[in-house]
């Protein structure tokens, strides 16, 4: 079995909801491929098993019969499944050989799932972000004659309200990444590099039941801003009196992500790094207010710019406030171009911030969307500038 998988239970419901999506559309079958785990969920959200490692994974999710995997495996790997406990809701399993990395194999796993799909007489077929499919797979759909449906807008309106057994999960994940930053708040000592720093955070959500994720910060000196970067860039070690932002962004129980970012400070903060702080805290607060049922996503991104320019801040040109799931990133967004209204039972980040020059100012915790806005914040790390 997978690590900590998602019930019998809950996986019927996705189905059950994806098939009356399929239903309202039309649709004999619903198709998608990943190659990766953090924005790769429509495949974990139908499988409960994520792709990796840049191999795709492409699933034909049927209205009318089980579903159909292609995915890495030897020539001629065709297994029918009954029942399979790990491959749950899958009736047949192909593979190939083939890698992004070697053009000329990239079609092989198109012609697999081209031979399953004229072997179920699928006519009419939704796809899952057809933006994100390979050429190849949406050149053979074409050239194969089925009517081919944009269904991801359908299919994410159902995905992004979390059902009660997620929404659990999603709590007890909050508190996973909690305990990841108190012992990073236990670990970070001057003479440590900022990697040092992200692998003893990698390590623990690894040790408490994470999968995936990523860890993004860099030390400074105050007066410099520690920016959120990648491992390729944690090279500084860290001296007494530096500050570094950490985010988390980690999966744990069932692959649902969350993410959390804090501020440390070895030694005092100064007053221009608690003030900006406070600032993106406030922030967070304007936002969570707005967040009711119903609401717009782009009025509330409009009224936030408001709120900052109003405040001598700068208006916001990142991604502040998302949906996660199965994704790292999911609808809603709270930005400009989002259409998708808020609903109770959807799950967000919400992370305002900006950066003067002088210093990053970051704030992340997540929220679930009650019948009358946010409930309680999922985290329980403190609000806070961390001071070792």
């Amino acid at each position: 079995m997978t690590h900590s998988p998602i019930t019998d239970a809950e996986m019927e419901r996705r189905w059950t909801v994806a098939r009356g999506v399929m239903e309202e559309l039309g649709l004999d079958v619903l198709v998608m491929q990943a190659r990766e785990d953090w924005m790769g969920g429509y495949v974990r959200w139908f499988t409960d098993i994520p792709a990796g490692n840049g191999y795709p994974r492409t699933v034909l999710f049927y209205r009318d019969a089980p579903m159909t995997v292609v995915e890495m495996g030897a020539f001629g790997t065709d297994r029918m499944l009954d029942g399979d406990p790990v491959h749950r809701g899958v009736g047949r399993m192909l593979g190939t050989p083939s890698f992004v990395s070697i053009d000329y194999t990239i079609p092989y796993d198109t012609d697999l799932a081209l031979q399953d799909l004229a072997e179920k007489g699928a006519a009419r077929a939704g796809l899952l972000a057809p933006g994100a499919l390979p050429h190849s797979l949406m050149r053979g759909l074409e050239e194969a004659g089925l009517d081919l449906v944009d269904a991801t807008g359908a299919l994410d309106a159902v995905k992004a309200v979390k059902s009660e057994e997620e929404r659990k999960l999603i709590a007890e994940i909050a508190l996973l990444q909690d305990k990841v930053f108190a012992e990073v708040c236990d670990f970070i000592r001057p003479g440590l590099t900022d990697r040092d720093v992200a692998a003893h955070a990698e390590a623990v959500g690894r040790r408490l039941g994470s999968d995936q994720g990523i860890f993004l910060g860099m030390s400074a000196e105050l007066g410099s801003p520690s920016r959120f970067m990648g491992r390729h860039f944690q090279t500084r070690e860290l001296q007494a009196g530096d500050h570094m932002s950490l985010l988390t962004e980690i999966n744990g129980p069932g692959g649902l992500y969350l993410e959390i970012a804090r501020t440390m400070v070895l030694g005092k903060a100064d007053d221009f790094l608690l003030e900006a702080f406070a600032n993106v805290k406030a922030a967070q607060d304007h936002t969570l207010s707005l967040m009711k049922p119903g609401a717009q996503p782009a009025e509330i991104a409009a009224a936030h710019d408001a709120w900052m320019q109003a405040r001598g801040l700068p208006p916001e040109t990142r991604l502040y406030a998302h949906g996660q799931g199965c994704e790292m990133v999911e609808r809603p967004l709270i930005r400009r171009d989002e259409t998708m209204p808020i609903a109770e039972n959807m799950h967000f980040a919400v992370h305002p911030g900006y950066d003067d020059g002088r210093v990053f100012a970051v704030i992340c915790d997540n929220y679930l969307i009650g019948p009358d806005g946010p409930g309680e914040c999922l985290h329980k790390t403190e609000k806070r500038i961390f001071e070792t």
